[in-house]
């Protein structure tokens, strides 16, 4: 099966979650499901736009530094004054920015035009009508859309929501997924190392993979070979508080595959051979309630690399988001060979110079080599019908996930 086919039948297979209503503080990154229209003016008063006085314009004509106009100040206007002021020509008010514009008043002359009189003030410029003066509901009128259904929320589009009177919004919600590594060579960090054990990396990777690509770490668990709970049990256990599945290890060929074996007396999850490197084994497929569950090699390099090939779209299709990942072209500066008839997808280290982006191998393509994989930053993806890349060749790359693009 080629990469492709195995993506569609993953993305064909998941649906978008069912929308809910949550606060709009506690929304960012998740996808609107609603447009968000304005409850209120914005601004919501005339305001001034700087520290100042607000005057009539028409009381300072002809006023020069050499010849000032002199205003009486009838005190003070803050932020936050809740207070209705009327001025009257040939008078002014001292206020401050954001602070409510007083009635009868057509302008504002800021303060550096002034001497800064608190109980009269002398004014060294004429200003136009309108100057410095925001009108109500100059930036939204009520009932204005504000944002519409599909965007993803981000800290500015927060602000505006709040602004307009939103105190929540509807969204899809950040799937929930669980998190299962097996076999009984895994140990926990910190834990002593006994002859043929290793520490349990999958877990901690992979549930820093689903964070990264803005879902939610449900659960994490690790099911020896020979655990009194079986895998499938921890299956329909974790199923219930979860939007999805991911597995790792377990789908080999060999003996001692729990993930296999658990569900081998059903067609709820396949398992396939995937024409790539690395990651060659795969298994999908929807267990419970409808859950999907994505049965990764165990290998940590084979583990990432197929959770950003295929469950990151997944997630992001669950949680309303565009499924397409952000990707470069960029010119190999140190080949590697890549394996005939399957797609590699090479860790590599991506930088970008006066030339434009860069790649090269970040060290062996090992699928069991965390070395290379810690200096690593993108996968380059590389067609099954080439077996060397060269220096100077354009590959795609995309970053691993959480990564930033370089500078």
């Amino acid at each position: 099966m080629s990469v492709e086919q195995h993506l569609s039948r993953v993305v064909g297979t998941v649906r978008p979650l069912d929308p809910l209503r949550v606060a709009t503080i506690d929304a960012l990154g998740l996808v609107l499901t609603a447009p968000v229209r304005s409850a209120v003016d914005l601004p919501g008063f005339d305001n001034s736009a700087m520290d100042g006085y607000a005057v009539v314009a028409a009381d300072l004509a002809g006023a020069t530094p050499d010849a000032p106009v002199a205003l009486p100040v009838l005190g003070d206007i803050p932020a936050g004054d809740t207070e209705r002021h009327t001025l009257t020509a040939g008078s002014c008010w001292r206020i401050m920015t954001g602070a409510p514009v007083p009635e009868g008043a057509d302008a504002v002359v800021q303060v550096e035009l002034t001497d800064a009189g608190v109980q009269r003030v002398q004014v060294r410029a004429e200003v136009a009508v309108g100057t410095a003066v925001r009108r109500a509901g100059e930036d939204v009128r009520k009932g204005d859309l504000v944002l519409d259904a599909g965007v993803r929320l981000l800290p500015h589009h927060i602000a505006a929501c709040v602004a307009a009177g939103a105190a929540d919004v509807e969204v899809r919600p950040a799937p929930r997924v669980a998190v299962i590594t097996t076999g009984d060579e895994l140990v926990p960090v910190g834990a002593p190392l006994r002859h043929g054990q290793i520490h349990d990396s999958n877990g901690p990777m992979l549930a820093a993979a689903v964070r990264a690509c803005g879902a939610v770490v449900a659960s994490l668990v690790h099911v020896g070979d020979r655990d009194d709970e079986s895998l499938a049990d921890v299956v329909r256990r974790v199923a219930g508080d979860a939007d999805a599945i991911v597995t790792s290890g377990g789908i080999s060929a060999g003996a001692y595959e729990p993930v296999k074996e658990a569900f081998a007396s059903g067609d709820a999850v396949r398992f396939d051979s995937v024409a790539m490197q690395p990651g060659k084994p795969q298994g999908f497929g929807l267990v419970g309630d409808g859950v999907p569950l994505f049965a990764l090699p165990g290998n940590p390099v084979s583990s990432l690399v197929s959770f950003e090939t295929f469950v990151v779209p997944a997630l992001r299709c669950m949680a309303g988001r565009d499924q397409a990942r952000v990707s470069w072209r960029a010119s190999v500066t140190r080949g590697w060979r890549s394996p005939a008839g399957r797609v590699q997808l090479a860790r590599v280290l991506l930088t970008r110079s006066a030339g434009g982006w860069q790649v090269e191998p970040s060290g062996a393509q090992g699928s069991h080599i965390l070395g290379g994989l810690a200096a690593a930053n993108a996968i380059a993806v590389i067609a099954a019908d080439v077996d060397v890349v060269r220096e100077g060749d354009e590959v795609d790359v995309h970053l691993l996930p959480g990564e930033e693009i370089p500078s």
